[in-house]
């Protein structure tokens, strides 16, 4: 599934489940980093225009879907955690390529990007299938057709924006690191744990 090298352990289904306020409150901030995200995409490459469009649509819905984790954590009588560090997050921006030219910058921050979407939506597949709670079975499953949808729309503009990288290779290089790091993952109730 998108190319990922490991799939998670149905299993971090049940840590989730038995933890709902904990990775509720994980995912809400998760959603809120994929906005920022996209903001700081779209302000260091404003001359892209489709880029700006699609990105300021990606930006708000992300933000809708942090406010909708809200709207779950306080209907279940829940409070929003503080925000944690994501380590795995921390861990792929390690991994992306700061030292070479603006454009190779650039196309890995796509990636970088492609490769958390890629990773949420296969989590909240594994949520929506293994999960007992319905009401949130349904609601991963809309937020995993979601981040299908960016996770496409990153790679497609790393692809249409590329000048000196090869984006294919890269990204081959990009799961492959994923795929070790991702091993040491799966053990928490955070989306990425």
């Amino acid at each position: 599934m998108l190319g990922l090298k490991l799939l998670t352990d149905p299993r971090w289904a049940n840590i989730a489940e038995s933890n709902l306020d904990e990775i509720l409150s994980d995912h809400a901030w998760c959603e809120q980093k994929a906005a920022s995200n996209a903001i700081t995409l779209i302000t260091q490459n404003p001359e892209h225009e489709d880029l700006v469009h699609e990105l300021t649509a990606i930006a708000i819905e992300e933000m809708q879907h942090f406010q909708m984790v809200i709207d779950i954590i306080k209907e279940r009588g829940y409070t929003l955690g503080r925000e944690r560090k994501d380590d795995y997050v921390g861990q792929l921006m390690k991994f992306s390529k700061k030292d070479g030219s603006r454009n190779q910058a650039f196309i890995d921050r796509l990636l970088f990007a492609a490769m958390i979407e890629a990773r949420s939506c296969e989590r909240f597949r594994v949520l929506t299938q293994n999960i007992k709670d319905q009401e949130l079975a349904k609601f991963y499953h809309d937020l995993m057709v979601s981040e299908a949808n960016h996770y496409t729309t990153f790679l497609q503009f790393a692809r249409k924006y590329t000048i000196d990288v090869d984006v294919d290779k890269r990204w081959q290089e990009w799961l492959d690191f994923e795929g070790q790091l991702i091993q040491s993952y799966g053990k928490k109730e955070y989306i990425h744990g």
